[in-house]
């Protein structure tokens, strides 16, 4: 009997103290600017769910008006990225087989769609850098760039400039 609590107890430590260690040592995700009011930003997320975004134009508001150009950058924010949508993100990624996938991704059709780019460094010390001008380069991808753009809208934002 004493030895099953000792390995139970052992166990269940264990488990409390092991982190599940992510591959990503930083993630960013950038959106460009289009010829309408698409959002453009530039957010950089940590292991830790700590997370930065430049917020330049669009970047918090649904509505927009044409007078919104001509007024300044809306400033730099953090905040703690939600475990849920943290781990959705991460397990997202891992499913994309970032490595494989092309380093740029063009809609040659149509000429004013906005640019993503999503740079991604793993904790051995490699990268991966996708450029994809109109948001369309794999069905992965832009399952990828909607997590990263609600993300602006779903967490808890602070100004910080």
């Amino acid at each position: 009997m004493k030895y099953y609590l000792t390995l139970f107890l052992s166990v269940f430590l264990l488990s409390c103290t092991t982190q599940n260690p992510t591959k990503y040592s930083k993630i960013q995700y950038e959106a460009g600017a289009c010829f309408g009011f698409c959002p453009i930003f530039k957010m950089t997320i940590n292991p830790d769910r700590t997370a930065v975004i430049e917020a330049e134009h669009f970047t918090f508001t649904k509505n927009h008006s044409k007078g919104e150009f001509s007024e300044q950058k809306e400033g730099t924010f953090t905040a703690t990225i939600k475990q849920a949508d943290y781990n959705k993100m991460i397990n997202l990624l891992n499913s994309a087989d970032l490595r494989s996938l092309k380093d740029h991704y063009k809609n040659r059709n149509v000429s004013d769609l906005p640019t993503s780019y999503l740079r991604i460094n793993f904790t051995d010390g490699t990268s991966k850098n996708i450029e994809d001008y109109g948001k369309n380069g794999t069905p992965k991808l832009k399952e990828i760039y909607e997590i990263m753009e609600n993300l602006r809208l779903d967490q808890t934002w602070k100004k910080i400039d």
